[in-house]
């Protein structure tokens, strides 16, 4: 494995600036990917400080490692669920942390994996699997479901406006042949759709694989589950920032933190999302859709 990937982390400057992790601190971040992030973070704690950092995908993991090679500190990396934080903080001794990052966007090194299935690009495997030891793929999901389950991920999951006719062209499909790759899965959609949706610019696959994605890891009802139990392992005056990258995601973050804010438990340290500056978006394109809101404990109750 080349462990020399390049790697550019989302909002790596209003991270630092907003999480404002301090020399000695104690830090989770749930979604490590290639740790872009928490190696900025490690030169903030130092030596003295202690960083736990989660991962579903072993290959990640297996690459942060040599990225955070040269942290002095105490260093925790655990491949797991994030939604199960609570856990192996637990496992680990630590009642809570000075910050926490949820960076819940799919990394490029996963994306541009043909083999993991991700995107409709390449013609690999039907995968979609962040944790390969996921027993259920998207090829499972495509070639099983009935076509309403289908239809309801595609709509509820990408906001798919012809998530019906979509399903239908599926299940039609694999009436006389299994589906394999993305390519595959791809070309079945683009035929599905009226001529005028395949000329906009958002490609008419996008929103279909985003769903699938979202119902193979289950990521949505692993983000509520973070959210109902962040405040509870944050310490007072400790952040949490989490960035999203579709509506869906940044829904429950927004509603979770007002509830929080409601009730006294937390602050919002910003009352609108943050956004990735012009410069980032140039460098680094598939960061423009992110959204960074960032929460401060401010009460034990």
């Amino acid at each position: 494995m080349n462990e020399k990937v390049f790697h550019v982390p989302v909002m790596s400057r209003e991270v630092i600036e907003f999480l404002n992790p301090k020399l000695g601190g104690c830090f989770l971040d749930g979604t490590l990917g290639l740790a872009g992030h928490s190696a900025l973070i490690a030169e903030r704690i130092s030596e003295s400080g202690h960083l736990i950092a989660l991962d579903r995908d072993e290959q990640s993991l297996a690459i942060a490692k040599s990225t955070l090679s040269g942290f002095k500190g105490r260093l925790d990396l655990v491949h797991g669920d994030f939604c199960d934080f609570d856990v192996i903080l637990k496992k680990l001794g630590v009642d809570a942390v000075d910050g926490m990052l949820f960076d819940l966007g799919i990394s490029s090194f996963q994306l541009d994996d043909p083999q993991r299935g991700f995107s409709f690009r390449s013609d690999g495997p039907l995968d979609m699997r962040m944790d390969q030891g996921n027993p259920v793929t998207a090829k499972d999901l495509v070639n099983t479901l009935a076509e309403e389950e289908l239809a309801n991920i595609i709509f509820n999951f990408g906001e798919e406006r012809f998530s019906r006719r979509i399903a239908r062209a599926i299940v039609q499909y694999r009436s006389h042949r299994f589906i394999e790759t993305a390519k595959e899965l791809e070309e079945i959609i683009f035929t599905s759709v009226p001529i005028s949706y395949r000329r906009q610019r958002l490609h008419p696959a996008t929103r279909t694989f985003q769903a699938l994605r979202i119902a193979v890891n289950k990521e949505l009802e692993s983000l509520n589950m973070i959210m109902a139990k962040c405040a509870g392992f944050l310490k007072v005056g400790g952040r949490i920032g989490v960035i999203a990258f579709h509506s869906l995601e940044d829904r429950i973050v927004k509603d979770k933190f007002r509830a929080l804010s409601k009730d006294g438990v937390m602050s919002l340290v910003v009352k609108k999302p943050l956004r990735p500056s012009d410069e980032e978006i140039q460098t680094n394109p598939r960061a423009r859709s992110a959204r960074f809101r960032v929460a401060e404990r401010i009460s034990c109750n």
